[in-house]
């Protein structure tokens, strides 16, 4: 069962939020979420576990647990829900005012 855990500190490393879910069974994957660009914490990750009961209690357990000084929240993960593909251009009619031209396109004067 794959686990959200949100809310955790930013202190907090992968293998103490492996450890406080191991005490409830067997972890397959602890992951704290991350910021690409500085690497820092989001501040919540998911824990799979391979049993379904122990993973219920675990959720029981430690939802509203202090972990570092901060309630963390704990249950079960949804599925991502299918978002729309962001068009960023490229083809078409491009952009109706102008685009990347080097004038003005933001209306007004133009010098």
């Amino acid at each position: 069962m794959n686990i959200f855990v949100g809310s955790i500190s930013y202190e907090v490393a992968e293998e103490e939020l492996r450890a406080k879910f191991e005490e409830f069974g067997t972890v397959t994957s602890a992951s704290i979420i991350k910021d690409r660009e500085t690497g820092r914490s989001k501040g919540f990750g998911f824990v799979e576990m391979e049993n379904d009961s122990e993973a219920k209690k675990a959720i029981e357990e430690l939802n509203g647990f202090s972990l570092n000084g901060r309630a963390i929240v704990v249950n079960e993960a949804r599925k991502r829900e299918e978002r729309p593909r962001r068009s960023f251009g490229g083809g078409g009619r491009g952009n109706q005012r102008g685009g990347f031209r080097g004038n003005n396109s933001g209306g007004g004067r133009r010098y």
